[in-house]
């Protein structure tokens, strides 16, 4: 295995993919690299992927290096050197096996994964998967105890210009099989016209297919210019102190947003929106529904 090309850096793989080349090698920081971020690399046509942080550390089944290696795409894991700060944006490179070469001098060396070492990994970790999810459910409890006010208590919501009462909602996350479910339910988009809410880039998935989001919500640091400036609704989520970094974004660009500072995450904002706004019916697509899913996201728990 060889590749020589332009490398591309970021310690954030959502923002990486937005400005990656075709065969440009992606070097990334993500540890336990999950399936959706590994299909927009894959998407976005690497040559190979360099992760300063293990790929797969074996903590639970992450399958993010499984969707890259089928891919065809090299994944090297070097995580002794931090090439963050020795590797400028821009340059050329060189990959072969594990080795890390520029004009020709070695600068570092890592793990190429193979399969058989991906699969040894997972093997690991569905071992340790039970204590991953004792460990979950402990924090699943202490947020409970922490956020038992976003259960019980009506959320403040703010209004939207949108109708949703008495209608059909669809919620897209750009999660696992988002592009896949979007096609299967087309006609049902097409025949029922509901309300469209895109959670960040969950309005580029809508987009995409030749869909305009009527609400956007999110923290705004994935979602495109293109998505904000459609004419959506777009509310900030903001933490519960009330800051809301996304704002100054919208606000660079001219939009109007309303702020929303609800506890949970911006998904959570979307269908909790939706059900107190009178949604008939909501459909979810590609939201996080299992332990490997919220593992991925890096929650450690959830109310």
């Amino acid at each position: 295995m060889r590749v020589q090309a332009t490398v591309r850096l970021d310690k954030k793989t959502k923002n990486l993919v937005k400005r990656l080349k075709p065969g440009e090698i992606a070097l990334i920081d993500h540890a336990d690299i999950d399936s959706t971020a590994a299909q927009m690399l894959v998407d976005a046509r690497v040559g190979a992927v360099i992760n300063v942080a293990k790929s797969c550390s074996g903590r639970y089944p992450n399958l993010g290096p499984r969707v890259l290696l089928d891919a065809g795409i090299p994944v090297i894991d070097c995580t002794d050197v931090d090439l963050f700060k020795g590797i400028k944006d821009g340059e050329k490179l060189e990959i072969e096996d594990g080795s890390i070469r520029r004009n020709g001098e070695e600068i570092a060396t890592g793990e190429l994964l193979t399969d058989s070492r991906v699969n040894e990994l997972l093997e690991t970790a569905k071992k340790n998967l039970g204590h991953e999810l004792e460990l979950f459910a402990e924090n699943t409890l202490s947020y409970v105890t922490r956020e038992k006010s976003l259960l019980l208590d009506p959320a403040a919501l703010p209004d939207v210009r949108t109708p949703i009462n008495n209608r059909h909602a669809l919620v897209v996350v750009r999660g696992e099989g988002y592009k896949e479910d979007l096609a299967i339910i087309r006609t049902y988009i097409r025949d029922v016209k509901p309300v469209l809410i895109g959670v960040d880039g969950g309005a580029d998935a809508l987009i995409d297919i030749g869909l305009t989001p009527d609400i956007i919500i999110g923290d705004m640091d994935s979602v495109s210019d293109r998505a904000l400036k459609c004419g959506a609704e777009i509310i900030v989520h903001a933490y519960s102190d009330g800051r809301a970094p996304g704002l100054e974004r919208v606000d660079k660009m001219g939009l109007s947003a309303a702020v929303c500072s609800v506890p949970g995450t911006s998904e959570d904002i979307a269908l909790l929106l939706a059900y107190e706004k009178g949604a008939e019916m909501i459909v979810a697509v590609g939201t996080h529904s299992h332990l490997v899913d919220f593992l991925d996201k890096g929650r450690k728990g959830m109310s």
